[in-house]
């Protein structure tokens, strides 16, 4: 599964914090793709990761969103191992 390192102060554009201030959290996001996209190709689903990583600010490598696509698709479920720097 992934791993993701991310700087403390930007944790809340990876995790769904009601308190948080910040807009796109990538957790929200990715759970809404997951829902909304279950059974569809990688290739759909790749380049709707990508923007909502790119929205929050979150620097997932390819094979990262590739891997989270292919979870998405077949409806397995992605654990995602945050390091918080």
């Amino acid at each position: 599964m992934g791993e993701i390192s991310i700087e403390r102060q930007n944790l809340d554009h990876l995790l769904a914090d009601s308190a948080s201030t910040y807009g796109a959290p990538y957790q929200r996001a990715f759970a809404e793709l997951a829902e909304a996209h279950r059974g569809r190709p990688v290739t759909e689903i790749l380049p709707l990761l990508r923007r909502a990583a790119d929205e929050a600010l979150l620097g997932f490598t390819d094979a990262d969103l590739r891997e989270q696509a292919q979870a998405i698709s077949t409806g397995e479920p992605y654990v995602l191992r945050v390091k918080v720097a």
